[in-house]
This record gives C-alpha cells, structure tokens and sequence, in this order.
C-alpha cells in the first residue's frame, strides 16, 4: 500500500441492526475497490470478513472485523460490526476509532430496533453519521417509507443526497441530487447520463430542499443562495463536510449491496465528505490527574490507542490500535501506561479480515495491529517514556445474563484459569466471578447467544470443553424469635476423654446484623480460655450452614453458662459444645429463610412501561417509583427478588422488542414467602 497521508484516510465504520447487509456491504466495497475478485457470501461463510468458524456456521458477524483497503487515492480503514445486540460491545469499540460511522438500513424493514440503540451511542460518543438505504432492489423495498422512518425517528438533520432509479427488481441506479446527474448500473456497468424524465420535477424539487438545508449551516452562504446567487458544487460540498462533522447533518444515500449498485459512489461520499482524522476534535487523555486535548499532530509525539485484543492460541495477543497523535514505527518502545510496561511493537501489519500485510510505519489517523504485546488489553493507551497519558477507556456494557460454569473434566480443569483469562483478555464484555456462598464459578455475558459462543471458543480455541448449569441463588436464612439451649459434647474412648457443655441463648437482630457474640460466663463455668473455641464453633456452623442448610446471618448469641472436665475438657470439646448449642437453639427459634432482592432500573420506551410493570409484579417485585428519561423513555425503579431475574435480559428483550435495558445490583436480603420453601428446599437437595 502506497504512503497515505492523516489527510487521505477514512475510518468508516458499519453499524445496524442484524440482517441489515453490513458485512455483504463490506465485501461490495472491498470487490468495487479491486481488494477481491468477488462478493463473498454471508449464507455459505465465504466473506473475508466472517473469518471466525462460528460466524460462518451461522452466517452472521459475530465481532469486529477490520478491512483496509485504496480508493481514488485514499486509504479506507473499513470496521464491520454485528448487528446482534449480544456483540454491542464490539460496537462501542469500533465507534471510539471511527471518524464517521455509515449506518446501514435496509429499505425492506426500514429503521430496526438494534439501530436506534446504535445511533444513541453514536450520538453520545459524537460521531458523525450518514446512512446507507440497502436492499432496494428487493421485493416490498420502499426508499420514500425507509427516508420518512429516518426522519421520524432521528430528526430533520436526515438529509437525502440520492434517489433511487426503478423500485424493487427494477432498481438499477441512483439520481445524485448535488450534480443533477443519473448514475445507472446495468449489467454491473455504471454509466452516467442526464436524470430521467419522469423523475426530473421530483429530482429537482428535492434538490432545492437540500441545497437550502445545506446552506442554512452557514449565515454568509445562506445570504447568497436568498440573493439568487448559484451555489458551486465544491461550495456545497465543503459546507456539507462541516455539517457532517460537527454531526448536526446526516446524508443518506442508496443502492444494493448484493447488485452491487451505488457503493462506489458510497466510497465516492465517503472520501469527499467525510472527515480524515484530522478534521475531528483532538482526543481527550488523562495527564497527571487532569484531563488535556491532545491535537491530532502528524508531527507530534506517538501515541496509539488499542480497541481490540484478539486472542489467537498461536501467536498470542493481536491488539488493533489507532494511532492517535504522530508517528508508530515498527519496533518502537512505548510504555502501556495502565501497567507500566514497556512495549516492543514488533511485527506491525495491515489487516483484511484475518489476512495480514507487514507494515514498517503507522501515521496519525491510521489503524493497523501488532502481536504479542506481554501486558496490552483492549483500552489501555501506549506512550511514549516518562509521558504517562491515559486515553479515557472504553466504558464496556454490563453483563445481563449469568451462567454457572464447570469444566467437564479434570484436564479441563488444569486449564481452564488460563484459558478463561484469555479468552476474557479478548471480550471484555465478559466477567468472570466465583460466589463464595454458592461455591460456584460463574461467567456473565450480554445475552444467550454472546455466552454460548463464547464457551464454543473456549473450546476451539483453547481446547477446554466447560459445562453450563443453572446460577445458584446465594439463599440465607435467620431466626424469628428468642430461644435457648444446651449444647454438650461428651467421648470417652478408654484414654483421655472429650467434654465441653454451653448453654446458649440465640436471638434476631436486625437485618444486616450479622453476628454479635455475648460472654455472659461468670463463676467461672467455662473456662476463659475455651470461651473464643464456643464462639468459633458458631461462627463456623453459621457459616456452613443452620437448620434449613443455608448460612445464618442477623444473629445475637449469648453464652451465659457451661461445664467442663478438668482433665477431659479441650478447645475442640467446647468448639463442638458451640456447634450443637447453636443448631439446636436455632430450632426452637422459628428460622425462615432469606433471599437476595435487587434493585433494578429498566428504561423502555412509554407504550410498554404498562407490560414492563406487569411483568415485574408477576416476578414478585415492588415498583418504587417511575421517571422520565431522555426521549420520552421511561426509567421504572423496582426491587426484585434475584431468583426472579436469571433470565431477565432475555424476558425484557421479548417484551420490548429489544428497545428495553436495564441495571440490577444487590440490594438487601427479604424473607422467602412460605409457600416457596419447600420447593426451594426440595431443588437444594437434588
């Protein structure tokens, strides 16, 4: 690849909902741009793209994929990205490099539900957005149904640059409304000609509305178009950039990703109107506790930022990095600034889905990859020495959906802590937790889908096979009520014998007591020095479990009488003494059982807050209160019982049709309803 200037690059990224035809997209360009000598397809895995064996099986992107690639003289640094709302996390890792993201819509389904979500965090992130209306020559494709529904749902910056030629299988070619001309794709040709005649009022009756969106951005311009004045064509386009840029306009353009029709003029835009890194604002870095703007100096020191760690079980780490101010030379020494190790970037190439090209430079702006880093992750910031900036990490989404792991054999097990690091070093929307009541290994996701690949690539990558078994609740259980009891250990074996007694009295303190120990001994009838052994044998039978199995909690036990043996009495005799008071108490002091209760907050749109509340008195919670969140969206506070919640995410997502999300912490221990129990006692024994 040629030299590239920080002026001449593009970082596009494709973003939308599932099945919108973003990685056939990305093939069209790559074929439009000669990089390959034909489509690949998504249905039989054979995209450059899809390179993982599990996105080919299942014909769908399931994480970022990066393809570089020439045209007219600039490089495009293109990310494709799933559209399935597990992978959003590669999104969000995407759109912090991206200088433009192109949200592909298709003109059959028109706007979906994973795009609004998407051009939220687009929104929220400011990065410039156009659209690409696809799938036009499909039967029931409609641009004019597709442009209204953008309008309705993103605001009047929508700004239509093209209109389609024939609808449906007689599509085959776009109207430019800039130029005023007609490009036609017939037989895979694109010829240029004048617009056709049934289109000619509409093509300039639209030309004009956008010509004065355009204008409108800038007060001097605007005065002259009123005063008669023709806008140029360079004019228009330069305005039309600075609105791109500072994401107040949002072009859209049209044509078929499969025919291919209008992507070459889609690379066209990209390269006249979309901004180079150069044009957008310098990146925000930490340094020395402050934040800075650093410009985006192609002369300035080096500094990288990594997106993207890719776990290969050959050659280790691969991290994807975006070079955010100077120069990156192969071989350089930068610190990681997170660790403080020092990183030789050894090995710098190019990437088209998984093929790799050696590069020996990497300037401002540019995106390239680099293996066996020792301590990089996705986020962390690489500088220059005694320069310790930060780039602000990539805020990750939360895991919505937990599942038990055990590995299924013992040479799996000798492998899985490493294993499970790496592959957590690669998707850090993954969290891995041991719960230390429960003694289980658990491992959280964003959905069913995004956990199950995940264990198939622990297993394909690292060849450890783990099973999945249900999350078990974290149940506890206390008293009710006052009542007291004697424990007494006695052995004799034929030498030195075994003797404690307690007396113990047991009562409920409030909820988030804990333990309170009470040395109410006098006289001596214990002892001091076996009195810590009886608090130690309760504190462990709490522990392990009361009478119902589970650990007591909010309890105050009060030791206010004993006996011992003077040759036979030990700690271990008063420990067991403890032990056998405690549990026996504890029968005689009504004990219920506790369960963990969460606080949740679910945002969703206002017409489903009546089936999302619904839903949630069904699950046994108690909505606290509602507020208004931006957009008109509805935030619903409830507390909920946690046994309640396992399968939420997947439960919201039906009910809301995917515009639902929610936060959940622990919030206290309830008791358990009666009539639940027994079930729950009778699942804990199976």
């Amino acid at each position: 690849m040629s030299r590239i200037t920080p002026e001449r690059i593009r970082n596009i990224v494709l973003v939308g909902h599932g099945g919108a035809g973003k990685t056939t997209l990305a093939e069209a360009m790559l074929f439009r741009a000669g990089a390959v000598n034909r489509i690949g397809r998504v249905e039989d895995g054979s995209t450059v793209l899809d390179s993982d064996p599990e996105e080919r099986e299942r014909g769908s992107s399931l994480s970022l994929a990066l393809a570089q690639f020439e045209w007219r003289d600039h490089k495009i640094n293109l990310i494709d990205t799933p559209g399935f709302p597990d992978f959003i996390g590669e999104v969000r890792a995407a759109l912090r490099v991206a200088d433009m993201a192109v949200f592909v819509v298709s003109a059959v389904e028109g706007v979906e539900v994973q795009t609004e979500m998407i051009w939220r965090m687009a929104e929220e992130l400011s990065v410039p957005r156009m659209v690409f209306v696809n799938k036009l020559d499909r039967e029931r494709a409609s641009f004019e149904r597709t442009l209204d529904d953008l309008r309705e749902r993103f605001g009047a910056g929508v700004a239509p640059l093209e209109l389609p030629i024939g609808i449906e299988s007689s599509f085959h070619g776009v109207a430019d409304l800039l130029t005023d001309r007609a490009f036609l794709y017939d037989d895979g040709n694109r010829s240029e000609a004048d617009i056709p005649d049934e289109m000619e009022e509409l093509e300039h009756r639209v030309h004009d509305n956008l010509v004065e969106g355009i204008v409108v951005a800038d007060d001097a311009l605007c005065e002259r178009y009123l005063e008669g004045e023709k806008i140029s064509l360079e004019q228009l386009e330069k305005t039309l950039t600075a609105g791109i840029i500072d994401a107040s306009v949002f072009p859209v353009v049209c044509g078929s990703a499969t025919g291919p029709i209008a992507v070459d003029r889609l690379l066209d835009l990209v390269c006249e109107v979309g901004p180079s890194p150069i044009d957008r604002p310098g990146d925000t870095v930490i340094a020395a506790g402050e934040e800075i703007t650093v410009a985006p100096d192609p002369n300035g020191e080096p500094l990288a930022f990594v997106f993207r760690t890719i776990a290969d079980p050959y050659v280790g780490h691969v991290s994807l990095f975006k070079v955010i101010s100077g120069v990156v030379n192969a071989d350089d020494q930068l610190v990681n600034t997170r660790s403080s190790v020092v990183e030789r970037l050894h090995g710098i190439s190019s990437l088209r889905g998984s093929e790799q090209t050696p590069v020996d430079q990497v300037v401002l702006g540019d995106i390239a990859a680099v293996a066996k880093l020792n301590d990089t992750m996705s986020g962390d910031t690489l500088a220059p020495r005694n320069k310790p900036v930060v780039v602000p990490p990539i805020r990750w989404p939360e895991p919505v959906l937990w599942s038990g792991i055990v590995a299924r054999t013992q040479a799996d097990d000798d492998k899985l802590a490493d294993a499970l690091h790496r592959l957590l070093d690669e998707d850090p929307t993954l969290r891995l937790e041991r719960n230390d009541e429960t003694h289980q290994m658990i491992l959280g996701g964003l959905g069913e889908t995004h956990l199950r690949i995940s264990l198939e690539r622990l297993q394909r990558k690292f060849g450890v096979g783990v099973d999945t078994e249900d999350v078990r609740i974290a149940y506890r259980e206390t008293i009710t009520s006052a009542a007291e009891a004697e424990g007494k250990h006695k052995k004799q074996s034929g030498g030195r014998g075994q003797y404690g007694v307690a007396f113990l009295r047991v009562e409920p303190l409030e909820r988030g007591g804990g333990f309170e120990f009470v040395d109410a001994i006098v006289g001596g009838a214990i002892p001091r020095q076996f009195i810590p052994a009886v608090e130690k044998g309760i504190a462990e039978t709490m522990e392990s479990g009361g009478v119902l199995g589970f650990p007591v909690v909010d309890v105050r036990v009060t030791c206010y009488d004993g006996k011992y043996h003077s040759v036979d009495s030990d700690e271990m005799s008063f420990k067991m003494a403890g032990r056998l008071g405690f549990r026996a108490a504890c029968e005689n002091a009504d004990p219920v059982l506790l369960e963990p209760v969460s606080r949740l907050e679910v945002t969703v749109p206002s017409e489903q807050q009546g089936d999302v509340m619904g839903d949630l008195n069904a699950r046994r919670g108690r909505v606290q209160g509602t507020d208004t969140a931006p957009g008109g969206e509805q935030t619903i506070i409830a507390t909920v019982p946690a046994a309640e919640l396992l399968r939420y995410a997947i439960d919201l997502r039906s009910i809301s049709g995917g515009r639902g999300r929610f936060t959940v912490a622990h919030d206290h221990y309830d008791t358990v309803p009666t009539n639940l129990v027994d079930k729950i006692l009778a699942a804990q024994e199976e």
